[in-house]
């Protein structure tokens, strides 16, 4: 199971919000280069990356961090946050990223999302699958859709998706633990053979950690029991 710290940004600085509420923005560090190359000290070789400001605006806006993070470290960075044209598209893997990730547009927009799997190859296009009592949110989760997330999940994996990252946001940055049902569901009811889902929301210790890949997780993204030292990064490279 990969290990996939998170780093989401606002005004370039690493910020976590909880539940994906802006208000509730706590700045870690002002610096995230720093951040990301203590991951990598640590041996991790993942980052997941979200333009919050991106995610507000609708367009990609912290592109020039993707760029410093992808020049100056060797991590593999999956990209979100308010990718909605093929332009930000072009921009987010130009600016390094190694994969990008489309929750919104893969609701509204679901013929412009598909035709991303269809040029890019589903190897490089992750589906965000944010939901709030299962139904999946969007628009910076400040919308909830009446979409249930599991046939959500079945339906693009039909189109061709092989990455998911599924955040429970009732779980977000509350460090109560991650919805260990909800995946199990998930993974129980579409072609789990193909699909690689990627656990996000409330990781609270690292005994989660051993579940979420019994479970059969291809990842686990990682923020706020990082940054606020539940989980030590020594822990993280043990488990590497």
């Amino acid at each position: 199971m990969r290990i996939i710290p998170a780093i989401d940004i606002i005004d370039g600085k690493c910020v976590r919000l909880t539940k994906g509420n802006y208000d509730t923005k706590k700045i870690y560090n002002e610096n995230p280069l720093e951040v990301a190359k203590q991951f990598e000290d640590a041996g991790i070789e993942y980052l997941h990356m979200v333009d919050l400001d991106g995610a507000k605006a609708s367009h990609i806006v912290n592109y020039k961090i993707l760029e410093t993070i992808a020049n100056k470290t060797n991590l593999k960075i999956d990209f979100g946050g308010g990718l909605k044209s093929n332009d930000d598209l072009r921009i987010a893997f130009n600016s390094g990223a190694n994969q990008i990730t489309g929750g919104s547009i893969a609701v509204k927009q679901p013929e412009i999302f598909e035709k991303w799997i269809s040029n890019y190859g589903a190897e490089k296009i992750i589906l965000g699958a944010d939901c709030n009592n299962e139904k999946i949110a969007i628009s910076g989760w400040q919308e909830e859709s009446n979409l249930e997330v599991i046939q959500f999940i079945n339906n693009y994996q039909s189109k061709g998706i092989e990455y998911v990252i599924c955040t429970d946001i009732s779980k977000d940055g509350m460090l109560e633990g991650p919805s260990f049902d909800l995946y199990k569901r998930i993974l129980k009811s579409s072609d789990s053979t193909s699909l690689k889902l990627i656990a996000s929301g409330g990781i609270s210790k690292f005994e989660e950690l051993p579940r979420l890949k019994a479970l059969g997780c291809e990842g686990v993204i990682i923020g706020k029991a990082i940054y606020e030292n539940r989980i030590s990064l020594k822990e993280l490279e043990r488990f590497l």
